[in-house]
Order: C-alpha cells, then sequence, then structure tokens
C-alpha cells in the first residue's frame, strides 16, 4: 500500500513523536522514508539584520544535516531504508511538491512545530499540507508530559 513515506522535520519534539509512526508504518509496508528538513529563511533578515544572510542559510542547512543524521541513524537501526533531503524554502510548499514529485504514498509529520505564535495565528504547516496534499497525510500530536 505505501512504498515511500515522506517525513518532514524540523526536529521538534512533535516531530520526534511522528517519527515513531513513520517508523512503524514503513516496517509494516517495507517503505522507504524520504526523511526532510526545510530551511526556512523567510523571516532571517527581520529577526537578524546584523547577520548575514549566507551565514544564516549555512547554520539552517547545518542543523537540517544533523536532524536528518538523527533520523537516518534511528531508522537504519530499525532496518529501514532511508534518504534524506535539505531543501530551502516555505515548508508547505517543499513538503508538497516533494510529495508529488517523488511519487511519494504518505505523509507523516507532527501537528506542532518548532515555530511561534505567529504559526498558531496563521495556521500550522501540518494544517495547510493536510488540505492540500495529493496523498494521504497521518498527523501526529506530541504526548502531553
Amino acid at each position: 500500500m505505501y512504498s515511500h513515506i515522506l517525513f518532514p522535520t524540523d526536529g521538534s519534539e512533535c516531530a520526534d513523536a511522528a517519527l515513531d509512526h513513520a517508523l512503524d508504518h514503513a516496517e509494516m509496508y517495507d517503505a522507504t522514508i524520504h526523511a526532510l528538513y526545510v530551511a526556512d529563511v523567510r523571516e532571517v533578515g527581520h529577526a537578524a539584520p546584523a547577520v548575514s544572510l549566507g551565514k544564516v542559510r549555512d547554520a539552517l542547512h547545518d542543523s537540517g544535516r544533523d536532524v536528518l543524521e538523527r533520523v537516518a541513524r534511528t531508522a537504519r537501526a530499525a532496518g529501514i531504508d532511508v534518504e534524506t533531503t535539505v531543501t530551502e524554502g516555505t515548508p508547505e510548499s517543499e513538503i508538497l511538491e516533494f510529495a508529488d514529485r517523488d511519487d511519494i504514498d504518505l505523509v507523516v509529520m507532527g501537528t506542532h512545530g518548532r515555530s511561534g505564535l505567529d504559526r498558531y495565528l496563521i495556521g500550522s504547516v501540518a494544517e495547510r499540507v493536510v488540505r492540500s496534499s495529493p496523498v494521504p497525510v497521518l498527523t501526529v500530536r506530541q504526548e502531553p508530559e
């Protein structure tokens, strides 16, 4: 049923909770996990005008590679094939384009990421992905502590 599962992550605890579900589905269906980290640089210039955009981009990409390496280690330890991609852009757009372009069968993602109040007020990335995805989306809430 599922051969290619997209797991977009920002490294948050909620994304970690979703990873467990992505791995379970991948194991059940012998699917490949496609772990995706989107470096969102839209508001970098406003948040840190004294820092060069290039340095911030590099830092975001480095952070993404670190997050994806942790995901890859976890998947490989479970015997699951995994591919990782760091990209740059608007998270929901990049997720939707990846799902469409790479023949993804299922998206598994957390309901909340690292973003703050602005995302709460204008809607979450997960909500926008659910509304526009060409494939099923499994959203996972982080368990309360």
